[in-house]
């Protein structure tokens, strides 16, 4: 008895010791070379032909300097104002929403930080157990460890879900606007990064009046940050 368990421990170990190379071996080679697929990616194909539908799947990576700052800052002015300053959370938003939470009112956005989608757009699946949350925290330290700020704001604007079947910067920019990324307006930017609470409810072509108002806020709070330093 006491032999199985001495070799059921050192299958666990091994397995174990295994998942963390592969895990923290996958983020330093992300930290270079472009992300080809995620998760989401797939689950999203997989929808779509158990729906009968046509394969919807644009992407196009493209190095940061080929995405407008005015869209780098827009989607940090929206999603994370504090991307430069945190180390992958933001304790005060995970804090309120917590409370939030309690009192069974509207989920407060912003939550989750730019690093946290990141992660969890890269490395695993959607869903809010406890699991795959456990995962998220670990994948983020990760990214905060291995790779710079901004590597992961390049990393988050090329594989984010900006539309129906439209994955990055690039690809939304050319859906939307028939134009490269790096070319994007100002309000362009902001209206790219208005949808993204939910691109594929919300539409940059036809924005509603809730996008609108949201797109200005977006311009206001971009006035605000000014430029992105990532030294």
């Amino acid at each position: 008895m006491k032999k199985r368990f001495q070799k059921f421990y050192k299958i666990v170990l091994k397995i174990i010791l295994v998942f963390f190379l592969v895990c923290i071996g996958s983020v330093i080679i992300f930290r270079w070379i472009p992300v080809p697929l995620t998760p989401l990616m797939i689950i999203r194909l997989v929808e779509q032909k158990m729906d009968g539908k046509d394969f919807k799947w644009k992407k196009d990576w493209v190095a940061m300097e080929e995405i407008s700052t005015h869209l780098q800052m827009a989607v940090v002015a929206s999603e994370d104002q504090l991307f430069l300053d945190h180390w992958g959370f933001d304790l005060n938003a995970i804090e309120k929403a917590i409370k939030n939470n309690e009192k069974r009112k509207k989920r407060i956005r912003g939550a989750s930080t730019i690093s946290q989608q990141t992660a969890k757009n890269v490395f695993l699946w959607s869903g809010r157990t406890w699991v795959r949350k456990g995962f998220e925290v670990y994948f983020t330290f990760l990214i905060e460890v291995f790779w710079s700020k901004e590597r992961i704001l390049e990393v988050y604007l090329n594989v984010i879900e900006m539309g129906d079947g439209i994955y990055g910067a690039e690809a939304a920019s050319q859906a939307y606007f028939k134009k490269s990324a790096k070319n994007l307006s100002p309000s362009q930017a902001a209206l790219i990064a208005a949808i993204l609470p939910n691109p594929r409810k919300y539409s940059a072509t036809h924005p509603s009046g809730v996008v609108q108002a949201r797109q200005q806020w977006i311009l206001g709070q971009m006035n605000n940050i000014g430029k992105l330093d990532f030294q």
